[in-house]
């Protein structure tokens, strides 16, 4: 069975200022690496780059976590960790500019370029990596919880766009049961990433002011 989704409610990240706790460093990784990855990649790392660029962040969040406070001005955790995120990577691709100058690639120096424009929002690109990422934890949760037909009828119509009837002759059922079996599972996974966003809702000092 896969493990639940990772606790990213404020307990967490006060949890963090203590380099001690395993726990609450294996809960965050288990979320924050993958988007932080991810990212490094979609911005023309190698994979061995963009493990170190995992491990950079990593390590400047338990220097900094301490002094993080709810501030309505800054945003949100996710924004700061986001920012900690593309300063890494703008400090790496700079590095890496530097080592192609004269090679003809312009590759890095676009990368570079897009980062260093506050226009881009490259925090958006995290929060953005961010939510694919839930969604995965959802989905991983959903499948555990469904039939494996439903999921099958589901995953054969949603994700790799099969017809309802190719969906319905494959897996042997009517196609009414393939558009049963997707809806519910629809519905389970827009719960499950529900929740993940709520829990992260509540490291944003502004929602306590919300009715």
């Amino acid at each position: 069975m896969n493990a639940p989704p990772p606790d990213t409610r404020m307990s967490l990240i006060l949890r963090l200022g203590d380099a001690d706790d395993e726990e609450a460093w294996r809960h965050f990784a288990e979320l924050y690496e993958p988007v932080v990855y991810r990212l490094a990649r979609s911005h023309g790392m190698q994979d061995a780059d963009a493990r170190e660029v995992v491990q950079e962040v990593l390590l400047s969040v338990s220097r900094a976590v301490e002094r993080w406070t709810p501030d309505p001005e800054r945003g949100r955790f996710r924004t700061w960790l986001g920012r900690i995120t593309r300063n890494e990577l703008i400090n790496r691709l700079t590095r890496r500019k530097h080592q192609a100058l004269g090679s003809g690639d312009s590759g890095v120096a676009r990368w570079l370029g897009e980062l260093a424009d506050p226009a881009t929002e490259a925090t958006a690109e995290f929060d953005l990596e961010w939510r694919r990422e839930a969604f995965r934890w959802a989905a991983e949760r959903v499948r555990e919880r469904v039939s494996p037909t439903n999921w099958r009828a589901f995953w054969m119509t949603s994700v790799e766009a099969r017809t309802t009837d190719e969906a319905a002759t494959t897996l042997g059922v009517s196609p009414g049961a393939v558009h049963v079996a997707r809806s519910r599972v629809r519905a389970r996974l827009r719960v499950e990433v529900r929740r993940l966003l709520e829990e992260e809702e509540t490291l944003d000092p502004a929602s306590e002011a919300k009715p």
